[in-house]
């Protein structure tokens, strides 16, 4: 439990840095999830080919990981617009209601009943949303994409430790993946004709964004978070994701000085939602 916690916050730090190299990428939302995509999906094949991890699997189980890797590209797209609609600290901080959704979906997707603790939490963690939200209404579109992605961001974590079983984390990891970049590539052309980019073809620069995106907050991190999930449980995932917004709010506050343009309704928000994390953990090392 103690090595799957660790491997869990390594991939929050991670993923807690995406939101800047999402502000760094000047392309649109759907673009950067599109190249992040591909991008990742080369690596994976490259590294399972050679370490010879990746496995046949079935056409239904196949077909089950496509259509979560399509819901993971939605949370993708969703988190990077809701980024540049707002900013980074904004949009980190609306996927605090992951635990919130995940409270719910967990017990739906296994048939159990709902834990008034996890519940509560993940309430907590809504409310710090709203006072933000209440106090400042010029990312109201930020915020809106931002709890969207956070919906997205609780179910297919919850569907896809499901499909883990018996699989492989590394077949299973690949085919969500590709099932996202089909998605995307097949709904592009239509995306970029109402919301248009910039440019398409990336930037020296962006390009070095989009690899560190791919191959350290992609590959890396998505091991590590799917290594974890064999361990812990989806809402204490979920819940420790909750760290990304410090991780990335701080990073935004160093980077781009956010905290300039943020009253206090956010500081008030994010303030009840460090609280709602350091009430978990706490609770978490007490049954432990």
């Amino acid at each position: 439990m103690k090595k799957a916690l660790i491997q869990l916050h390594i991939a929050v730090l991670l993923a807690g840095f995406t939101g800047v190299l999402g502000k760094l990428i000047n392309m649109n939302e759907i673009l950067i999830v599109w190249y992040r995509l591909l991008l990742t999906v080369i690596a994976l094949v490259i590294l399972f080919s050679f370490t010879n991890k990746f496995s046949k699997t079935a056409f239904k189980k196949k077909a089950k990981i496509f259509g979560i890797g399509i819901l993971s590209s939605i949370h993708w797209i969703l988190f990077f617009a809701s980024i540049k609609y707002s900013n980074v600290s904004v949009g980190l901080v609306c996927l605090s209601a992951v635990s919130f959704f995940t409270a719910i979906a967990e017990p739906i997707v296994y048939r159990t009943k709902p834990k008034f603790i996890e519940v509560l939490f993940g309430l907590m963690s809504v409310a710090g949303i709203y006072l933000i939200f209440h106090f400042d209404t010029q990312y109201k579109t930020g915020i809106i994409l931002g709890i969207l992605s956070s919906l997205f961001a609780a179910i297919f974590p919850v569907l896809l430790k499901k499909s883990m079983n018996h699989t492989p984390m590394e077949t299973v990891l690949t085919w969500q993946m590709i099932g996202g970049a089909v998605f995307i590539s097949l709904i592009m052309p239509i995306y970029l004709h109402y919301f248009p980019s910039p440019y398409f073809w990336p930037t020296t620069l962006d390009w070095i964004w989009l690899l560190i995106l791919s191959l350290i907050c992609s590959v890396f991190a998505f091991q590590f978070s799917l290594n974890a999930l064999k361990k812990v449980s989806a809402f204490t995932a979920g819940l420790t994701y909750s760290l990304e917004p410090i991780y990335g709010v701080l990073l935004g506050f160093a980077i781009f000085n956010e905290a300039k343009d943020l009253n206090i309704g956010f500081f008030a928000g994010f303030g009840l939602i460090c609280i709602t994390i350091l009430l978990h953990t706490l609770l978490l090392t007490k049954k432990k």
